[in-house]
Parts: C-alpha cells; sequence; structure tokens
C-alpha cells in the first residue's frame, strides 16, 4: 500500500434515513434521502458532485437522472456487504487519481419491505455457501457462519455465552442510540432463553434486516478544509482476499489475509492495534467479532471468546466496539452505517455513546473479501 496516500483523503459528510420497514420508499428513494443529508452535513450540493459510487441500488443511470448529477468518474457494486469497505478505497484511489474530486458514496436498500432472502439458490447477494453445499443445510450465510463457529468451539473452547457478551454490549450501546432499531437491553438469560435459528446461533447472534439508506462524501484534503464540519481522515486502508474455496467456511476463519490487510493497513496509518479508541467491526453475526479480533491481532488466536467476555468491548472498555449498536442492534446496513458511526464518533458527535477523544476508529470486516480503514481526527491525521 503507498504510504503517500494516508490522510490525503477526508470524509466530510455523511447521512442517514430512518431505519426500519420503510415500504413507502424504493432503494433509490432511501439513497436520495440519505444523500441529501450527507450534503447538508458538509455543506455541498448535488452540483458539486463529480464522482459518484452506487451501492445496493439497482441502476447507476436511473439514480443519476433522479439527482441530476452527471459525474466524470461513476461506478457500481455488487451488494454485498464486503463492498462497503471496498467503495471506500476505491473513492481514495479516484480522488488521489485526479479522476474526481468530490465523490458521493450512496447504499440504499428496501430489502426488508421487499423481502428480500439471505440464502438459498436464488439469492443474489451472498448464500454463504454454493449450491453442491446446499443438500448439508449450507444454504444461508447463517449456516456458514453457524459451522464457522462450531469449529471455533470444538478447537479453541469457545462458548455461546461470549457470544452472548457480545450481543449484550452492542445492545447497550443501541440504547444508547435513537436512530438504532432495537434498544432495549437484554440479560444473558435472556440471550440463553433466544431461539436457536442454526445452532449454535441464536436469534440474538443475528443482524437485523431493515429498509435504509447510508451516504458519505469524500474529497481532498485540501478541499476538506473549506467545508461546514471538521475532516475526518481516512489515515489507512488495506484490501485482501480468499477467494479460492470461497463456498466453504475457511478452516482458519479468513485469518490469513486478515492478518496481511492488518499488516498493510497498521503500518500504513503508522499505528497499530493498541492505540486505537474505538472499532466497527462489521457483525452479520456475533462469531465474525471473534474472528475479526484474532485477525487483526487484538487477542491471541483462540482467546477471542474469554477477551469479549471481560467488557473489553462495552463503552468504557478497552476497545468500544460498535458503538451505535452495529448490525446486532442499530439495523443492518451491510458496513456502511459502522463507517459512519466511526466517523462520527471522531468528530465527537455521538452524545451518550461518545468514546472520550476518539482520534483514531478502525472499521474491519472478515469475509471472502477482507477490509479495513482507520479514521483519523485533525489531531491524529498523518
Amino acid at each position: 500500500m503507498n504510504k503517500d496516500l494516508a490522510g490525503r483523503v477526508s470524509v466530510v459528510g455523511v447521512g442517514t434515513t430512518r431505519y426500519g420497514k420503510l415500504p413507502e420508499y424504493d432503494a433509490y428513494d432511501l439513497g436520495v434521502w440519505a444523500l441529501k443529508n450527507a450534503l447538508e452535513d458538509c455543506g455541498l450540493s448535488f452540483d458539486d458532485i463529480d464522482g459518484l459510487i452506487i451501492n445496493r441500488i439497482a441502476d447507476y443511470q436511473r439514480f443519476g437522472e433522479i439527482t441530476g448529477i452527471n459525474p466524470r468518474y461513476v461506478t457500481i457494486t455488487p451488494g454485498q456487504g464486503r463492498f462497503s469497505g471496498i467503495c471506500i478505497q476505491t473513492a481514495v484511489a479516484v480522488i488521489s487519481a485526479g479522476m474526481a474530486e468530490v465523490v458521493a458514496l450512496v447504499y440504499g436498500n428496501n430489502g426488508r419491505s421487499a423481502g428480500d432472502a439471505y440464502g438459498g439458490a436464488s439469492d443474489a447477494y451472498g448464500s454463504g455457501g454454493a449450491g453442491p453445499w446446499f443438500p448439508y443445510g449450507m444454504t444461508s450465510p447463517g449456516a456458514f457462519h453457524a459451522l464457522m463457529m462450531r469449529r471455533h468451539m470444538q478447537e479453541y473452547g469457545t462458548t455461546t455465552d461470549q457470544l452472548g457478551a457480545i450481543a449484550m454490549a452492542f445492545r447497550r450501546h443501541a440504547s444508547l442510540n435513537p436512530d438504532a432499531v432495537m434498544r432495549t437491553p437484554f440479560t444473558l438469560e435472556e440471550y440463553r432463553g433466544a431461539r436457536f435459528i442454526c445452532e449454535p446461533l441464536r436469534l440474538l447472534d443475528y443482524c437485523l434486516i431493515n429498509d435504509g439508506g447510508v451516504a458519505m462524501i469524500l474529497t481532498s484534503r485540501e478541499r476538506s478544509q473549506q467545508l461546514k464540519k471538521p475532516p475526518v481522515y481516512i489515515r489507512g486502508f488495506a484490501q485482501a482476499s480468499a477467494l479460492a474455496g470461497s463456498t466453504f467456511p475457511p478452516e482458519d476463519y479468513w485469518r490469513a489475509p486478515m492478518q496481511s490487510v492488518a499488516r498493510e493497513v497498521y503500518a500504513m496509518a503508522g499505528a497499530g492495534p493498541a492505540e486505537m479508541d474505538a472499532l466497527m467491526i462489521y457483525d452479520n453475526f456475533t462469531p465474525t467479532v471473534l474472528f475479526s479480533l484474532e485477525g487483526f491481532g487484538f487477542c491471541p488466536v483462540g482467546e477471542s471468546g474469554p477477551w469479549v467476555a471481560e467488557g473489553k468491548l462495552a463503552l468504557g472498555g478497552e476497545f468500544p466496539t460498535n458503538t451505535s449498536g452495529g448490525h446486532l442492534s442499530e439495523s443492518y446496513m451491510q458496513g456502511w452505517a459502522l463507517n459512519v458511526e466511526a466517523v462520527r464518533q471522531v468528530r465527537g458527535e455521538c452524545g451518550a455513546r461518545q468514546v472520550a477523544d476518539a482520534n483514531l476508529v478502525q472499521y474491519m470486516t472478515a469475509a471472502p473479501v477482507i477490509t479495513s480503514i482507520i479514521y483519523a481526527s485533525e489531531a491524529a491525521a498523518a
């Protein structure tokens, strides 16, 4: 990774919609709603946008027609959640190359109202397996992660109560977030009483499928100094993949590509895990949090279960994580809302859930494509 790119691009605007069942809005409506909020956040207009990256919305051409945007650079990406990080990194590259100056990244998802299924042969967003595995129950991302978790339990003695510690921490964070869909805290006993969806994973181990939209505005470091709010700098980013054999759960929990990404992102940022003030971990399921913590070096391999049980992910803990409630309790916006939360934490805009002196916040995804982004305040910019 080119270390010269550290801190050269900033996030200057973020916007979100309400989350929940919103049948009166389609994905275009939700994307436009979020984009308007992001533009208001930074004081720019549709006319200022010369780069457009669309995710989950069906047609970039129709979106441009609705908004009147005629960008110099435009692309559209597949609907899997791993593409949130990919899109942000693409925007950094586009701006750094001079292909656009102000890039809007727009996500709109009406999956709950549309009744989208995440699993099975007809799922366009990733079944978590492939056709040959369907007869054996590998028909959904939940089944995929349940099998990975079962292996982790066998190898390292990890327990479902330790998954419960993750789910409870994120729900407590959501209780402080007025935008979260699920805000009522629950006890370990209530977690244990939740029904199994795909054993050993319970209902409370799963993300929340909802309608919603998210948008981000990125620009150059120089342009960011002229705008409405303090810029949040992208101090480090990296990506790796494990596509070969990826239709079946990896035996190393994606550890090897995560370690590769960790080396790159920390080298680019000039900061390591211990210096992160907060974490945003892609939590489509609770086990993904465990795999990410091990892969990125926050705890030794095999020890993530006891590590999270010590309360390290909670507000006031060593590494406050998913302070919005994350996918498990705020809403499943496929990584986008987690990146927005990172920006808001660095800006100090999170109210009761604000992490003190959040100067470095790291986003990470564990999937067949691994991404990580480190956001920095002016004080911590490279």
